[in-house]
């Protein structure tokens, strides 16, 4: 069962974010602030759900959150200043966007840059562990999901439509073969698919 809150005195926001090892694509991030009293059995980390249950999930959170955004930083951003810093960029992003201040959050993962002078606390696995983490969590990944689809049309034969821009081997295959897009991260290594990777 995951819990619903890191401390109990300020308002919490749960942050987390999609697209970290993508080849391709921005990566996003959501913040989001939920009742101290919600509790959902289907609720977890994205990773461990189904496309159809993470956008179920999805339409719940939004009516439920007391407040909840979604925001990106872009390849080129990736690539100026790095994926690790694109990713804190993203959340802050999101923060920011909130209709409700949290003051205090709670981030999925072992880094975070502050935001503002808003006490955080970073949680390795979090989105297995707290429930407004595993609800940023759906969103992120719904929303960049939605987002690599739109994209997709534009350039079919990187088969972003199934691969969402992560480094399957047909991706990794066609970039070798005819090279890069506008949305591709350049400073990520494309190794060949035919050796193996270590």
């Amino acid at each position: 069962m995951l819990l619903s809150r890191y401390q109990n005195e300020f308002i919490e926001a749960g942050c987390d974010e999609a697209g970290r090892g993508c080849l391709a694509g921005p990566v996003f991030a959501a913040a989001v602030v939920l009742p101290k009293d919600f509790e959902h059995e289907l609720l977890n980390d994205s990773k461990e759900l189904t496309e159809d249950v993470r956008y179920s999930l999805r339409v719940e959170i939004e009516q439920k959150a007391l407040a909840w955004a979604v925001a990106s930083a872009d390849n080129v951003e990736i690539d100026k200043i790095n994926i690790l810093n694109a990713s804190f960029l993203a959340m802050h992003r999101a923060i920011e966007k909130l209709t409700l201040e949290p003051r205090f959050l709670i981030i999925d993962g072992n880094r975070f840059n502050k935001f503002k002078k808003i006490p955080h606390q970073c949680i390795i696995e979090g989105d297995a562990k707290y429930l407004s983490i595993a609800a940023a969590s759906i969103l992120a990944k719904t929303y960049r999901d939605d987002y690599m689809k739109q994209i997709a049309t534009e350039h079919p034969e990187y088969d972003w439509h199934n691969n969402k821009g992560y480094a399957t081997v047909k991706h990794r295959e066609t970039i070798l073969k005819i090279g890069f897009t506008p949305y591709h991260r350049l400073t990520f290594r494309v190794s060949d698919p035919q050796l193996e990777l270590f």
